[in-house]
């Protein structure tokens, strides 16, 4: 389908070229055009020159740049057939489609024998997916491949057991390029670890390439596979910006690359190990989805378009989410029974509306050194299994839900005594908190998680599980050979097999808290422990920088004790209050030992929270670009009502607060500001703004989104939480 085509979406559109026999080059990714039918045009406007000192002929940067065509940067595909040969294919008979808002190619090279598809489309929320695939022709004839994506080879990456031949591909790399604007100068990736995930840098992007690339095994707290390019000093509000997600649960790399020669592109893709994916004759690898959104409004522009599109999700929850108790810091491994069931009792008191059993409940767990893989109830600490507990728990008017972590084993349990060989990583390499990654893709493992879960569900009317997954790949191997990629494609499976058997199932992705939070674990998990660390202060930055790809209701964010258990700092409880607040709402705290007057502030911040959660969990996030570097400043907002954190988070220069404006409220009508009293400390002294004395103040939206309004003086370490309701 020869030719110029805009893929429009609602803000944003692609301009795609599609040449004869080529590979189709996209052109521009920004804003919808006014015309759409002057595809050609503009495709001729925007075309780039033809430098000095290169190839001969047009150089384009098409979606699939391969090598043999002069591309200098880092090509689509990368591998080779065991022989040597095919290591840079030429796509020389290439077949479009265009329909609506995709496309579909499918690229040969008849020579090497290799079969590329491309799929990408834009979708009305203004996310664009793609995906892409690579065949092993050898030895067939080449045209009997359908147009569609072809579905990945069943059990690749496991080790087949015959010997290699010279038409074996193996596979490098196959990654999905996005080219980006002219505009883009900066580059912004997210860092962290355990317990400071999330957390947003910025690099200059001149000529050259930067990488992020994770080798963990699973999505990581260290390198989550979010990548932004734009222009100069772009903020949450304003500028530039291009973003590329790769919604893969394992090992990836993200590159953002501009060449000499002009060009400049984000790509993303999973990382493979030598010899993890291996291509016989007639055997196909897909890669994971790549996200990729263009916003001329900042930051907040990706996020509308990212939870937009994660909200349209058949798998997104409908239902009110729950607020959950969970009973790691209030008990550990003690588990007593009158003491659990105590526990609920103040639960259902203070409104919880789902009571998670943590860690500590199966054979052997008194610690952490052991039981992991030996997934039944344990009955010197539950002499009745865990029924009693589950029924009284629905008395209380709760949903009963349950912590497992079925990718592990540890040394010390029956599972690995019975059979060393369940362990993927190396038994004689290190283990993380004494434990071995178990080998799930292994049938006979598959079918005994499968059993044990079933059971454990049905036994317990569980509704919910929290999934965790404490410990990275080293050396991840079946059979001498790389698996991760098999681990990955089995956790998918197993996860999807107990969603069929159990409808209206819940379940959590925990990875030692923020290490798996990405859209391959969500396409079939209902919401991420976003940090193992409840520190308010902490968790501001956290949960402001992963709300960038996720809404509010997919973030589990919960109100701990005074003094955090992972960083030793004491808060108020306004400001832990503020801060869970603003995600999916719970709680990590022994509340048998909470004061009266605590436990009577919590019920009515959970109250209220109920109030508001149809705003919090289905308006619009914003984060305001505030003057004052020590702050941070959020809100969630609707036409009718608006909700807005201020967080002191240091020592300020300014002795009193630049005024707080509450962007994205419609800008002609009235509304009634007020400060939420339950979620915010007192003044740090001085004498308060004027507004104060009344108790509200009734400003248009455009007034608070341009002016704002003025604030009480801050000690460090407080939070205020303000609303805006409409009254005209």
């Amino acid at each position: 389908m020869r030719g110029h085509h805009w893929l429009t979406g609602t803000r944003s559109a692609v301009l795609v070229e599609v040449p004869a026999d080529a590979v189709p080059i996209l052109r521009a990714f920004g804003p919808a055009p006014a015309d759409p039918s002057a595809a050609a045009d503009a495709a001729v406007a925007v075309g780039p020159a033809q430098a000095q000192a290169s190839v001969d002929g047009p150089l384009a940067l098409d979606l699939l740049p391969m090598h043999a065509t002069g591309f200098q940067g880092a090509p689509a595909l990368r591998g080779a057939f065991a022989d040597g040969t095919g290591w840079a294919p030429r796509l020389s008979r290439v077949h479009t489609v265009v329909d609506g808002r995709g496309l579909t190619t499918v690229a040969d090279d008849p020579d090497t024998g290799l079969r590329l598809h491309l799929e990408l489309a834009l979708d009305v929320h203004d996310v664009l997916t793609a995906r892409a695939a690579v065949t092993n022709l050898r030895g067939r004839d080449g045209e009997d491949g359908a147009h569609d994506l072809p579905a990945a080879t069943p059990g690749l990456g496991r080790p087949s057991g015959r010997p290699p031949t010279p038409d074996d591909y193996h596979l490098d790399a196959l990654r999905i390029t996005v080219p980006v604007g002219d505009q883009a100068r900066e580059v912004a990736s997210f860092a962290g670890r355990w317990i400071r995930e999330f957390h947003l840098q910025r690099q200059p992007w001149g000529i050259g390439r930067i990488e992020r690339v994770n080798v963990r095994g699973r999505t990581s707290h260290e390198d989550p596979p979010l990548l932004l390019a734009g222009s100069a000093r772009f903020g949450q509000e304003t500028g530039w910006v291009w973003a590329v997600h790769l919604g893969w649960s394992g090992n990836h790399e993200l590159r953002a690359d501009r060449t000499a020669d002009g060009f400049a592109y984000l790509q993303a893709a999973e990382h493979l190990h030598p010899g993890e994916v291996v291509l016989r004759p007639g055997e196909t690898y897909v890669t994971p989805t790549v996200y990729a959104v263009a916003s001329d409004r900042g930051m907040n522009g990706v996020s509308d378009a990212f939870h937009a599109h994660v909200r349209a999700r058949p798998v997104h929850p409908r239902t009110p989410r729950r607020v959950t108790l969970n009973t790691w810091e209030a008990v550990y491994f003690d588990h007593d029974p009158q003491r659990l069931a105590a526990l609920a009792d103040a639960a259902g008191d203070v409104g919880i509306e789902r009571f998670v059993l943590d860690d500590g409940w199966f054979l052997g767990r008194r610690d952490d050194t052991a039981g992991l893989g030996d997934w039944y109830v344990d009955p010197q600490v539950h002499p009745d299994g865990l029924a009693p507990l589950a029924e009284h728990v629905r008395e209380r008017g709760m949903q009963f839900g349950l912590w497992v972590e079925p990718e592990m084993v540890n040394p010390d349990s029956r599972l690995f005594r019975d059979d060393p060989s369940v362990a993927l990583t190396r038994t004689s390499g290190p283990t993380t908190r004494h434990q071995h990654v178990l080998d799930i893709a292994r049938d006979d493992l598959g079918a005994y998680l499968r059993e044990r879960l079933d059971a454990l569900l049905d036994e317990t009317g569980a509704g919910y599980l929290k999934w965790d997954d404490n410990r990275d790949h080293v050396a991840a191997e079946h059979g001498g050979v790389a698996a991760t990629h098999a681990h990955v494609v089995a956790l998918y499976r197993l996860l999807d097999d107990l969603l069929a058997a159990h409808p209206g199932l819940e379940i959590e992705s925990c990875s030692g808290g923020g290490g798996r939070v990405d859209l391959g674990i969500l396409a079939r998990t209902h919401r991420v422990w976003t940090s193992d660390c409840n520190d308010p202060i902490e968790r501001q930055a956290i949960q402001r920088g992963a709300s960038l790809l996720l809404p509010p209701e997919l973030l589990g964010a919960h109100v701990g004790p005074a003094v955090s258990k992972t960083t030793g700092r004491t808060t108020s409880l306004a400001l832990r209050l503020a801060t869970a607040f603003f995600g999916h709402l719970g709680v990590e705290w022994d509340l048998l030992a909470a004061s009266e007057h605590d436990r009577d502030v919590l019920g009515r911040a959970i109250a209220l929270h109920r109030d508001w959660r149809d705003v919090l969990h289905g308006g619009r996030v914003v984060r305001v670009d505030h003057p004052d570097e020590a702050a941070l400043v959020h809100g969630v907002v609707t036409a009718e009502r608006g909700l807005f954190s201020y967080c002191q988070v240091h020592s300020s220069d300014w002795a009193r607060p630049a005024a707080v404006r509450m962007p994205g409220l419609e800008p002609r009508r009235r509304y009634r500001v007020e400060l939420v009293d339950v979620l915010t400390d007192p003044p740090a002294g001085g004498r308060p703004p004027a507004w104060y004395e009344r108790g509200h103040v009734e400003v248009s939206g455009a007034h608070l989104a341009d002016h704002g309004i003025a604030l009480h003086a801050h000690h460090p370490e407080t939070a205020t939480v303000i609303q805006a309701v409409a009254v005209a």
